[in-house]
């Protein structure tokens, strides 16, 4: 397995809450940077939320602060997306990928590799 696995999408009311997974069989979470990104059908993919080695290192779309959270379980090699107070302008397919920390801003998609093959959230008014 060289991709990250995503798992935990599924369809949830206005106001509700979901916890995205992202999993890797072989590689450690634990010098890595990552990131969650988002496609709803005919827009580009955007960052959500990513997460470097440090404490402390996270970052988030303004669109989604406050309401998302991103951590991480180094010992599971497992990257967590808590989102709350879901909106419908949430639904997409989710995806996580990782990228060399010193390759850009974290929101920038290009420099990420081993795309997961997503998770699909759905976000009813």
């Amino acid at each position: 397995q060289v991709q990250w696995q995503e798992s935990g999408g599924g369809v949830v009311q206005a106001g509700g809450s979901l916890r995205l997974s992202c999993a890797h069989s072989e590689f450690t979470t634990r010098s890595r940077c990552l990131g969650w990104f988002r496609q709803a059908p005919g827009k580009e993919r955007e960052g959500v939320a990513g997460i470097g080695p440090a404490a402390g290192d996270t970052y988030y779309a303004d669109s989604v602060r406050v309401r998302f959270t991103i951590s991480k379980d180094n010992a599971e090699n497992t990257v967590y997306l808590q989102m709350n107070s879901l909106k419908p302008e949430d639904t997409g397919m989710y995806y996580c990928a990782e990228r060399d920390c010193w390759s850009g801003p974290w929101f920038s998609a290009g420099p990420y590799h081993f795309w997961g093959q997503g998770t699909q959230v759905t976000v009813s008014s």
